[in-house]
């Protein structure tokens, strides 16, 4: 990959932050041998509360690391304990103030609302906390519960013990509210952040710029192929790091229903030059039909050149993005 140049790093999923100053050390020396990493590119890695100290964090930033996301999710610890959380809100307080004091001055917060018992005023004491702490970036998730994991299992027949549709609702509309009093700004559905402070890396999924991802069960996209690493731990210790598994090329129209539901994500909406422009095609010809509709329902407005989600699109935005599947 020696025709790229790197824009952003982001070492995460898992617990990057258990790994030693020294471990750290030797996965920055290798990224720089074999990568050319812009002088002013954005370098994150995941944090969770209490498997940090200073030396780790003076150790980060001489690796070149100028971003720290934390997962905090909660500040009331009795919804972490949930959650199955090993931290309390008072270790991510150290956490938070040994990053500052090493020198961090972009930060994001990973917050999850909809947790099980959880309610508006909780949610809304979590954000002020939170807020007023001033961190630079603030992602705020809704509790999504999978089949086939032990939250499935406990919560499938107990509705009841989760907030209902009304109070999801009211978290929602007051998250958006609470951030912007504190001077942040939407710039995602989930995402908020100060003004220059928008998560690159994230970006650069939703605008669907190319990324390689390195590790164990990795995933990546280049070009029009999209492929994860192995993710055997055996075989992979053994040296089978160039074996890919889920590989699939990507056709014309998965990648205009990408550029549409990864675009719209994004407050400031999409373009349709530059649909034009990576097509070849208007964007009426492909989508006219259900812009149409979109905006007869009021989901999505046109201005011009940009197409964006309205603030009730927002809200329902899983069936605007349906929409475009072709």
């Amino acid at each position: 990959y020696t025709e790229y140049t790197v824009s952003t790093v982001f070492v995460g999923g898992g617990t990057p932050s258990i790994l030693t100053p020294e471990q750290i050390r030797k996965i920055f020396t290798a990224l720089n041998e074999n990568f050319e990493i812009m002088r002013n590119a954005e370098i994150s890695i995941e944090v969770n509360p209490g498997t940090v100290t200073e030396e780790k964090m003076r150790a980060w930033k001489e690796a070149g690391i100028n971003r720290l996301s934390i997962g905090l999710q909660t500040v009331n610890d009795e919804e972490l304990k949930l959650l199955g959380r090993i931290h309390s809100y008072e270790q991510f307080w150290d956490t938070f103030h040994i990053a500052r004091r090493a020198g961090f001055s972009n930060i994001n917060i990973d917050l999850i609302s909809a947790i099980p018992g959880q309610t508006l005023e909780s949610w809304k004491e979590t954000l002020e906390t939170v807020a007023k702490l001033s961190p630079e970036h603030i992602s705020a998730y809704s509790l999504i519960i999978e089949e086939g994991t032990p939250f499935f299992e406990k919560y499938a027949d107990h509705d009841e013990l989760l907030p209902d549709e009304k109070t999801e609702r009211e978290i929602y509309e007051e998250t958006e509210k609470i951030l912007l009093k504190y001077g942040y700004e939407r710039y995602e559905i989930s995402n908020y952040a100060k003004k220059g402070y928008k998560c690159r890396h994230n970006c650069g999924y939703w605008e669907r710029t190319e990324y390689l991802g390195l590790g164990i069960g990795a995933a990546s996209l280049i070009g029009n192929r999209r492929f994860n690493n192995i993710s055997d731990l055996s075989r992979y210790i053994e040296g089978e790091f160039a074996s890919h598994e889920n590989e699939e090329t990507l056709t014309i129209e998965n990648e205009m229903e990408e550029f549409m539901f990864l675009g719209l994500r994004m407050t400031e909406g999409i373009k349709k030059s530059r649909f034009e422009k990576i097509f070849n095609k208007q964007i009426e010809s492909v989508y006219g039909k259900a812009l149409t509709e979109l905006v007869q329902d009021k989901l999505i407005e046109m201005d011009g050149d940009v197409i964006k989600l309205t603030k009730y699109g927002i809200d329902v935005s899983n069936y605007v993005f349906e929409k475009f599947l072709l």
